[in-house]
């Protein structure tokens, strides 16, 4: 039991504070986007709109990116694919990430009972705590549910929907991760202000 404490304080300790999630909108700015994240973000590579090789090799190339910048890089799938990509966790739902090599596991979560189901996850992403573009007038956890689920969770939570810098000290969220939110943020270097642990 104290091993397992152990562990999870060492993750919540080193766990990036920012997470950039990419698909196809992102995809043309998507160089810059991540040449503006500061030291120790990560990056959730998804891209489902490729083939899985066109997918694998984008991948390949952001990677050599990412590490010679200190970021962290994630593969959407199972976690077989990521520790053969040598991504540093793999990301899905949680019934995806059930079976596979040890790595770290982050889950999508939308509710506290899929929490309570994410029982391999190292993290949690919970979302949509905002409105979102991609799915407008869709139903939102709003603030004050999703810190209640937050401080019901076991392992580290990060917000995701409608979240920028303003919403995460807003939220008072030590995480948080945008496509957007981030992507669009290509001109200049991302100051995110994210708020210290409690």
């Amino acid at each position: 039991m104290a091993t397992r404490y152990s562990a999870a304080m060492r993750l919540r300790q080193t766990l990036p504070k920012l997470w950039l999630l990419t698909d196809l909108r992102t995809d043309a700015r998507l160089d810059r986007a991540i040449a503006g994240l500061p030291r120790g973000s990560a990056v959730v590579f998804r891209h489902y709109h490729l083939p899985l090789p066109e997918r694998k090799a984008r991948f390949r190339g952001l990677a050599r990116v990412a590490r010679k910048r200190g970021l962290w890089l994630v593969w959407s799938g199972p976690a077989r694919e990521a520790v053969g990509l040598r991504a540093d966790a793999c990301y899905g739902p949680a019934r995806s990430l059930t079976q596979g090599p040890q790595i770290m596991r982050l889950v999508t979560v939308h509710s506290l009972a899929e929490i309570g189901r994410a029982r391999r996850a190292s993290a949690v992403v919970l979302s949509p705590v905002y409105p979102t573009r991609s799915h407008p007038g869709g139903k939102t956890l709003g603030p004050v549910r999703y810190r209640l689920i937050e401080s019901r969770s076991r392992v580290p939570v990060i917000a995701l929907g409608g979240m920028n810098a303003r919403s995460s000290r807003r939220l008072g969220t030590a995480r948080w991760a945008a496509i957007d939110g981030l992507a669009a943020s290509t001109q200049r270097k991302i100051n995110p202000r994210i708020p210290r642990d409690s």
